[in-house]
């Protein structure tokens, strides 16, 4: 079997998605999601760059053609970034190739299944305003819903109590407000429902340390990213100051960018986009890396369900896995981009297909319908 082609396009799933179709000489091709960590076109021309060093090779080559491409890359982005994100569509698209032509699911690729169905949590974003009792009704709406995992924003950079946009700090009131929100989320849903806070990294390290001590009596699933990533140091102190569980990694790329947040243990549960950190085998890598640290394995993902399904694949052939992220509440095209038994997502959970490959196929006639034409109007060409 030898690659003869790829093709890509963007979609409006969640936001921008680059979906990247690779094409065989037996017929099959195989589909995979690159969520943009720059402009979506910017992704799809370097995925176009790299093209021209699949040609002619063996798709069942996996991890062969990763290498490849990742050290032709090496002196121009190959270890985060956009050139990840990149390649990342494309070994997603050649691992549901390569389970279409040996007739399984990709997850009996990578060493079968833990798990018959992905926990799924739903983000919320936050309510309608951001009074307690809007993300109170928010909350109750979603759990209605089948879900018994939330997850709520408490940042606004634009709050009018905070003293300074710039700065990273959190003023008292700011502070105030972000507890009665939290506490009437809470309350809404009981003790049992899992809430993870997302903070977005807006915060320095004093502040993120009184964010998540005045979270503690909460009992969060987890508090997201309170500090920006760059600096492990200053998240391991936040993990050190708090029984509040930390959870942070969607900004980093490949398992060499997560090697030191897990060596010094400096998070609770790790988070890796699925979509752009490198693909399965790299996610599954950091899954399996975290693990020695005892760390879950709780995948942010903003993915159209194309990267959804990819993600369920990696998130069923783990151990470690905890729960999945859903961005796409708000966005009511999400279910039918693919063909198939909707909603994908029932009761909380996603049930593993037993078809062959990602076990989803695309809605090519939904799909086209939701080009992002400010990216690029062609539709995997044609």
């Amino acid at each position: 079997m030898k690659i003869t082609d790829l093709k890509t396009a963007i979609i409006r799933g969640v936001g921008p998605a680059v979906l990247v179709k690779v094409y065989s000489d037996e017929g099959i091709w195989g589909i995979g999601e690159c969520y943009p960590s720059a402009p979506g076109n910017g992704i799809q021309n370097i995925v176009r760059h790299m093209k021209e060093l699949l040609i002619g090779e063996d798709p069942r080559n996996v991890d062969m053609l990763y290498e490849k491409i990742k050290r032709a890359f090496l002196f121009t982005g190959a270890q985060a970034g956009a050139v990840v994100t990149a390649l990342t569509g494309i070994e997603s698209a050649l691992w549901d190739l390569t389970a279409k032509s040996l007739g399984v699911p990709i997850y009996q690729m990578l060493g079968g299944k833990f798990r018959d169905k992905i926990r799924i949590y739903a983000d919320c974003h936050a309510g309608r305003d951001e009074s307690p009792e809007a993300y109170a009704e928010e909350a109750q709406r979603v759990v209605a819903m089948g879900y018994n995992a939330i997850k709520f924003d408490v940042d606004d950079i634009d709050n009018p109590d905070k003293l300074d946009r710039w700065n990273w700090s959190v003023t008292p009131k700011e502070l105030e407000g972000m507890v009665k929100r939290v506490a009437a989320v809470r309350e809404a849903v009981g003790p049992y429902i899992d809430i993870a806070i997302d903070m977005h990294g807006r915060y320095n390290i004093d502040a993120a340390c009184k964010v998540a001590k005045e979270m503690e009596p909460f009992n969060l699933m987890w508090l997201e990213e309170p500090v920006p990533p760059e600096n492990v140091d200053a998240m391991l102190k936040v993990k050190q100051s708090t029984s509040t569980p930390i959870c942070a990694g969607e900004n980093l790329y490949t398992r060499f960018g997560f090697r030191e947040l897990l060596q010094k243990q400096a998070v609770d549960v790790i988070m890796p986009d699925v979509a752009h950190t490198g693909g399965l085998s790299e996610a599954r890598k950091v899954a399996n890396m975290a693990e020695v640290y005892y760390i879950p394995f709780a995948p942010h993902c903003v993915s159209s369900p194309i990267g959804m399904m990819a993600a369920c694949h990696v998130c069923a052939s783990v151990p470690n896995f905890l729960v999945l992220e859903f961005h796409g509440l708000r966005s009511p095209q999400w279910n039918d981009l693919i063909v198939g038994d909707k909603p994908l997502i029932q009761n909380g959970y996603i049930t593993l297909p037993d078809k062959p490959g990602l076990g989803v196929e695309l809605n090519d006639e939904v799909a086209r319908r939701y080009v992002h034409t400010r990216m690029s109007t062609a539709y995997f060409d044609d």
